[in-house]
């Protein structure tokens, strides 16, 4: 269980961060949740696909990295191999916690990210914020305004019958095979099917073009499918 607690330069005042990337950091993820502003950024590099929340109640985005549990397949020699990482991956151990209407910083104790004595510095020596926590804390409050939007978001996806189950088979160079299931995505013959009026109101709350990008993501399918080729040669 994460250790979060509000972060504070007298408890963490000599707390750093270690901002490079691998499986020892928790960063052997299949998939990250995101959110319909980030998804320009995030369909240029990974497959947006959308899947039942914990609760079973309701769906969220996600970016996909591998195929199964566990599997990463943009970790390459303590980088993340892919030109954008997606904000919730980069957040991390930092957490948001809200006081009120004010947003306040929290920090994962038992994140393997967090020393003293490696990485980057969360506090300048005389108490100010450093740099690198600037950098944080604007990153989270990005994220906390982006998560604002996917409510309706999913709610119009989910009026219009947009979103249908799928899976997907594949077969490797090698022969294995792989299936992706418990996934969904956005139902494309349907959307083309919704009336001029629909269409009109999506695109004037400024759903329209998450809806395409998602859509537009899923050829990211086959460069995933070649990193995984890759792993296995």
């Amino acid at each position: 269980m994460p250790k979060s607690v509000l972060l504070n330069n007298v408890d963490h005042k000599n707390l750093r961060v270690i901002t490079r990337r691998g499986a020892e950091f928790g960063d052997n993820q299949m998939l990250t949740p995101t959110f319909p502003s980030e998804f320009r950024d995030v369909q240029a590099c990974y497959p947006i696909v959308f899947r039942k929340t914990t609760d079973g109640l309701g769906f969220e985005p996600v970016a996909l990295f591998g195929f199964q549990e566990g599997e990463n397949l943009f970790l390459k020699d303590g980088r993340w191999d892919a030109l954008y990482l997606p904000m919730l991956v980069e957040r991390q151990p930092f957490q948001i916690g809200i006081s009120g209407d004010e947003l306040m910083v929290h920090i994962d104790l038992d994140s393997p990210r967090v020393s003293d004595a490696d990485g980057l510095a969360v506090f300048k020596e005389h108490g100010g914020n450093s740099e690198f926590l600037e950098q944080s804390t604007s990153l989270l409050g990005a994220i906390h305004q982006g998560l604002q939007g996917s409510p309706a978001f999913l709610a119009a996806l989910l009026e219009h019958e947009l979103l249908e189950s799928f899976v997907l088979d594949v077969e490797l160079d090698d022969g294995s095979q792989n299936r992706l299931v418990g996934f969904y995505t956005i139902n494309e013959d349907r959307l083309a099917a919704l009336g001029g009026d629909a269409i009109a109101r999506l695109h004037l709350a400024g759903l329209l073009q998450p809806i395409y990008l998602a859509i537009a993501s899923l050829s990211n399918f086959r460069a995933l499918i070649e990193r995984k080729n890759a792993l296995h040669a």
